[in-house]
């Protein structure tokens, strides 16, 4: 974590507020809480805010809000007293191995483990979202228990089925719709976690802390059932669980 912000100018309508390095929850508490503070509390001119691992991308319209004045305003909050507010608990099923998950075991064999163990050890911890991004809704989830952080793919699939979740070194994440992807796949969830016309469009956000629920291949079919009588964001509730066990 950095003593003091640093800041990169990123074109002429948004600035980048480095807070600190690495994949580090006490950095991304702090990224969270100055993403909140300027949400809530920034100067007329702001348009978006984007929080990273440990950064926080600000746009802003330049002739409403000159640079020097941006960051003056920056220099005068209080960016270590921010409070990136409560989080949520969700806890989203996932099939692991077979089908669903055709790389579960290579990575058993990477770990010297068997399927079940690393199954076991995925499922074990709760992770937080440290932000979204790579495509709507993405969350990046983190760290993994080392014993299983394998590598990327050297060379990424062309098509990764929607709700797949995968490895990337520290990181775990699940894809929210088919597209290209080089994450190592150990399982699937039957959740959809972005519907383009509900308001907030993804079911995850930064701060939420995520569990994942091993389910069978029976239990996936019950919950893809469910989604299409009753509508994806339908599921939405039953996964949600404001604050949860230690929640904020």
């Amino acid at each position: 974590m950095y003593a003091k912000p640093r800041y990169l100018v990123a074109g002429d309508s948004s600035l980048v507020v480095e807070l600190g390095e690495g994949i580090d929850p006490a950095v991304n508490r702090r990224v969270q809480g100055l993403a909140r503070l300027i949400r809530e509390r920034g100067p007329a001119g702001v348009v978006e805010v984007v929080p990273s691992y440990r950064s926080v991308l600000v746009y802003y319209r330049p002739w409403e809000l000159p640079l020097h004045a941006l960051l003056g305003w920056l220099a005068r909050v209080e960016l270590y007293e921010s409070d990136p507010g409560p989080s949520r608990l969700v806890r989203i099923p996932v099939a692991y191995g077979g089908e669903f998950g055709p790389d579960l075991d290579e990575i058993a064999r990477f770990s010297r483990l068997s399927p079940e163990e690393v199954v076991a050890l995925h499922s074990a911890p709760e992770y937080l979202v440290y932000c979204l991004g790579f495509a709507p809704g993405f969350p990046f989830l983190g760290k993994v228990p080392p014993e299983i952080a394998m590598p990327r793919l050297a060379t990424p699939r062309t098509r990764v089925p929607g709700g797949s979740v995968g490895i990337a070194g520290e990181q775990t994440g699940i894809y929210p719709a088919d597209s290209p992807g080089g994450w190592r796949l150990l399982g699937r969830t039957p959740l959809s976690l972005f519907i383009p016309h509900r308001d907030p469009p993804a079911l995850l956000k930064p701060g939420d802390r995520v569990r994942l629920v091993p389910v069978s291949a029976r239990e996936f079919r019950e919950w893809e059932e469910r989604a299409r009588r009753h509508g994806p964001e339908a599921l939405w509730d039953e996964v949600v669980v404001e604050g949860g066990e230690g929640g904020g």
